[in-house]
């Protein structure tokens, strides 16, 4: 069965949670190819991006491929334009999650009441879903994605250290306004370099870096890393001009996320907010009392599981991993044998911790009790 991370447990505490890119799973792609070697391992960008780093061909086709299937969908994300029924639930899902958050934070009774969320989404998920649940007036809260400003909206690590609060009408009472801090640890689509600055604007009307003509030209490539059956030996080739390959990395380099090869910005600005970041992170699970509940993530990414495992130093931090299926959490409580203050949450026999079940059984209010088919079938 599912274990489930009881409320009355956690809403008083120090509460942060890790989503990376399973919580979007039905909305955008991940690394996650249907490429093996020949022995039989599965591929991601990752892996091929190594094998490929001294083949400037098909390590360009490669990145194109990843932009074009990856990247320029979340540019180009509204969430109104969503009709596939499984991205409907994805985002409602995203909703479900949020309104759990606001459910444990008007518990609270300190003043001070936020939640951290740190994702390496650059989606806007979060920020449109929030966006949807203020709009319906049903919350009254505060998500605060580290921005201040009017016309112009900079990017400040310091204003995730700031929180809003409501007063009575002689100021006798103050009233802590429940307050969500998205924290984007590989950067945002949103993003986007203002001198020195990072400037963040909520807008979907990208082009794509890629010309239509190229698009034709790596599109047998791109089929191809996608299809049940691949074999890496069997990639096909593309041939691409040096022109043709200094122009997508010019376009491709300005980008404001993390390259999944390095795990590192390309520019200095985002890589400064990417280890300030980080710092918030640590400094977070340094406190005492402090939740991690990290759902959808890998680990793939060296610092952030470096960062965590130190942090694991602090016996009051409890780190609760939700993995998507039982190998994955098979492999990570392997990762993580050397602590106790870690729980790894694993789906039960024939099921898998997507999205849904997350919200159903592990992360509620009110966690439903998981029953098995077999035994739905035995009570009939």
């Amino acid at each position: 069965m599912f274990k489930s991370i009881e409320p009355l447990d956690i809403y008083n505490k120090n509460i942060n949670v890790l989503l990376g890119s399973g919580a979007s799973a039905d909305l955008f792609p991940t690394l996650a190819l249907k490429v093996k070697s020949p022995s039989g391992k599965w591929q991601t960008i990752e892996t091929l991006a190594t094998t490929y780093a001294d083949w400037a061909n098909r390590y360009t086709a490669l990145f194109m491929h990843y932009y074009n299937t990856c990247i320029y969908p979340v540019q180009n994300f509204s969430p109104e334009n969503v009709k596939d029924p499984k991205a409907r639930t994805n985002l409602d899902n995203y909703e479900n999650f949020i309104v759990t958050i606001l459910g444990l934070l008007d518990r609270r009774k300190d003043l001070n009441r936020k939640i951290n969320i740190f994702t390496t989404n650059y989606d806007g998920c979060l920020a449109h879903s929030a966006d949807n649940i203020l709009a319906n007036g049903s919350h009254d809260f505060v998500i605060n994605d580290g921005a201040s400003g009017f016309h112009k909206k900079i990017l400040h690590a310091k204003n995730f250290s700031t929180f809003q609060c409501q007063t009575g009408i002689f100021e006798r009472s103050h009233y802590g306004i429940p307050q969500i801090n998205l924290i984007h640890l590989h950067g945002s689509v949103y993003w986007s370099k203002d001198s020195e600055k990072i400037e963040v604007r909520y807008k979907n009307n990208f082009s794509n870096l890629i010309h239509g003509r190229t698009l034709a030209k790596i599109q047998k490539f791109s089929d191809y890393l996608v299809t049940d059956g691949s074999i890496t030996t069997k990639i096909p080739n593309v041939d691409f001009t040096s022109q043709q390959r200094q122009n997508f990395w010019n376009a491709y380099n300005k980008l404001p996320i993390v390259n999944p090869t390095k795990w590192k910005f390309h520019e200095t600005v985002f890589e400064e907010h990417y280890y300030q970041m980080l710092r918030l992170l640590s400094y977070e699970l340094e406190k005492p009392n402090s939740i991690l509940i990290v759902f959808g993530f890998s680990f793939a990414d060296e610092h952030i599981l470096k960062l965590i495992q130190r942090s694991l130093a602090n016996p009051k931090l409890q780190t609760l991993i939700c993995c998507y299926s039982k190998r994955g959490a098979d492999s990570l409580t392997e990762e993580f044998k050397p602590w106790r203050n870690v729980t790894i949450i694993s789906p039960p026999a024939g099921e898998n911790l997507d999205f849904t079940n997350f919200n159903k059984y592990v992360f509620s209010l009110k966690p439903q009790r998981y029953i098995a088919p077999d035994h739905e079938e035995n009570l009939v």
